[in-house]
């Protein structure tokens, strides 16, 4: 086991702290002031994790801490002659969730990447609702509702993702070419699917404390970011909170979008092998 003094871990930890809070803080000065943002709010009420748990940093297992009293009360830890660490233990309970994550990672990672969905999720949500319906009524379609909903009808809605084809209308629902289920996911996610790239964040943290915090803070910034590509293509108008749309019923929106998924899903290629590599790593040790 790796043993890290106090300075070298709070060194560590701080520096978490510190580049997670230029998200947290923001977030938490908004729920304070009941201010609600459609785009950056979506990480801290969609996903489980809270602040207060993004903030905490964890070395991951195999790493020992020497003077860490207040890791000793954290689940998944205990105290060995001073040194603090993960459990094997507990690494060896979290068998299940390992092996499951693993199979839906490498078959994600498995697949190409696909294209052409332009982001039609988010309009097959709002498809044939009335404005006092809308997730973010308090911004407008940019198209209004007659026109969000041409929009759908004339494409082609291909939404592999189960976790964003549930908030679909149920008018919208039977437009969608595939039926995704709670139980197949690993049977349809692709590396090109936005929701896919943000929910590594997910499956990150799911990990805690067995995997290192730098590594979920790499995925939630990732996340971050492909949730300001997955709003800046949803119909609303968020041009008041300095979001330029993409607008993907045009051929020249589409080539964009197209464009900015492909960068991420280079972007989140090496953090699922990291994510594999991690769960593979714990089930050897569990």
């Amino acid at each position: 086991m790796q043993v890290l003094d106090r300075a070298a871990w709070r060194a560590r930890a701080t520096a978490h702290e510190a580049r997670v809070d230029a998200f947290v803080e923001p977030h938490l000065e908004r729920r304070s002031e009941r201010v609600k943002h459609p785009v950056h709010d979506f990480l801290f009420t969609y996903y489980s994790q809270r602040p207060a748990q993004l903030r905490r940093w964890h070395p991951g297992f195999g790493i020992g801490l020497a003077e860490a009293a207040d890791h000793v009360a954290l689940k998944g830890y205990e105290d060995v002659d001073g040194i603090v660490s993960v459990t094997t233990a507990h690494v060896a309970k979290q068998a299940p969730l390992l092996r499951g994550l693993t199979n839906l990672l490498r078959a994600t990672q498995s697949r190409a990447v696909h294209t052409g969905c332009f982001g039609l999720h988010e309009w097959a949500m709002v498809y044939r609702q009335s404005p006092e319906e809308l997730r973010h009524n308090d911004w407008p379609l940019r198209l209004g509702s007659d026109g969000t909903d041409r929009v759908v009808e004339q494409h082609q809605v291909k939404c592999s993702h189960f976790d964003a084809f549930r908030f679909f209308t149920e008018p919208a629902r039977p437009l969608n070419v595939l039926q995704p289920g709670p139980g197949d996911r690993s049977q349809f996610e692709q590396p090109g699917c936005l929701h896919a790239g943000m929910d590594l964040y997910k499956h990150a943290f799911r990990l805690t404390p067995m995997v290192p915090s730098e590594l979920v803070a790499d995925c939630f910034e990732l996340a971050r970011d492909i949730r300001e590509l997955d709003m800046r293509a949803a119909p609303y108008d968020l041009t008041g909170l300095g979001f330029e749309p993409i607008r993907i019923e045009t051929v020249e929106g589409k080539a964009t979008y197209v464009r900015a998924q492909r960068s991420f899903a280079e972007r989140g290629a090496p953090l699922r092998q990291r994510l594999i590599e991690e769960c593979e790593r714990l089930q050897a040790a569990g």
